[in-house]
């Protein structure tokens, strides 16, 4: 069984609006780079032109931040879910 990749709202676009794709990568760094070969319009939107994930973005294993894990190295799993998650921003003071 692969990971399942949560694709935001705002990145559909790039996925031909699938909500949900799965991959095979190893780690959270491998899964990006397995993303963006499938998904050309990914490239930019979630890693900057260095490979890092954009500040503005989050990723979860199994709802645990990367950062608190193995950041982009974080080991995946069969059947391991990962979340894509754009920081929102907005409203009125």
């Amino acid at each position: 069984m692969p990971v399942t990749v949560y694709i935001p709202t705002p990145f559909r676009r790039a996925t031909n609006n699938r909500d949900r794709v799965e991959a095979t990568a190893g780690t959270v760094g491998g899964l990006l780079d397995e993303l963006e070969r499938a998904y050309g319009g990914l490239r930019g939107l979630v890693r900057d032109e260095g490979g890092q994930v954009h500040h503005h973005v989050n990723i979860y294993v199994n709802d645990e931040a990367i950062e608190a894990l193995q950041g982009l190295g974080t080991p995946l799993k069969d059947g391991d879910e990962v979340a894509i998650i754009p920081a929102l921003a907005g409203g009125r003071r």
